[in-house]
Parts: structure tokens; sequence; C-alpha cells
């Protein structure tokens, strides 16, 4: 069982050569973000990082109430199962009844990917993909 690390929330995901799947979900939250939004949060964190096909996630959230989450995912059929598991489901109608005005779920295939690293002095670019 993968345990959630929170710290893993401040660094880039660590995914594989492409293809993969990203899962962008943009959102806007409510005023009663505070009525265990945070909690359901880190447990849908920790949820998702046990399902099979999931490669990693970076999130952003500004004081503002907008967030932003990028999860990766090894196939459609991985992204299908998360969003049909049991907890997640119960997760998803909460947010809708009390923690989002608004959402945007977003579906994309990774094809390439480039990075680029500082480290000890110098840099170095990378491309990887079709």
């Amino acid at each position: 069982m993968v345990g959630y690390d929170p710290e893993l929330m401040n660094r880039l995901a660590q995914t594989p050569k492409p293809p993969y799947y990203a899962v962008v979900f943009s959102s806007q939250r409510t005023e009663n973000d505070a009525d265990g939004y945070a909690e359901m949060s880190d447990r849908m964190f920790a949820l998702a990082a046990q399902q099979p096909g999931y490669l990693g996630v970076e999130a952003v959230s500004g004081e503002d109430s907008f967030g932003m989450t990028v999860s990766y995912w090894e196939s459609l059929d991985a992204i299908r199962n998360w969003r049909a598991q049991a907890e997640h489901k119960i997760a998803q109608a909460q947010g809708r009844a009390k923690w989002y005005e608004n959402y945007k779920r977003r579906i994309c295939l990774v094809e390439t990917e480039y990075s680029f690293e500082r480290t000890a002095g110098r840099s170095s670019d990378s491309g990887v993909g079709s």
C-alpha cells in the first residue's frame, strides 16, 4: 500500500516516458470549503495513490480559492476506475453539494514531455516522447 506523503505535493510528479494520461481538475471553491474540505482532499490524494494505474499528482491552490490538480495515469481505464471508486464518488457528491462553485475536468494524452533541472550549479534540458 502506498502511503500519502504531503511533501510530494510540493514537487513535480515523477512520470514515466510518454505516452500516459493527465487529468486536469480546475476548481473554484465555495466559502464552505472549511467544512471538511481539507480532510477530504488529503484523503483523496492518499486514496488515489493506492489505485492501479496511478502515476503521480501535482496540485496548487490560491488564496482566492482557485485550485488546480493534475493527476497522471497509465490508461483511460485507470482514470475511469478512479472516477468510479466508491469513496471517491462520495467525495465528488460532497464537492458538488458544498465545496465547489464550479469545476472543469479535462483528460489529456501526454505524448511528449520536456524538462529542465538545475543541479549543482549546472542545468540540463531534456525531451522525451513522440
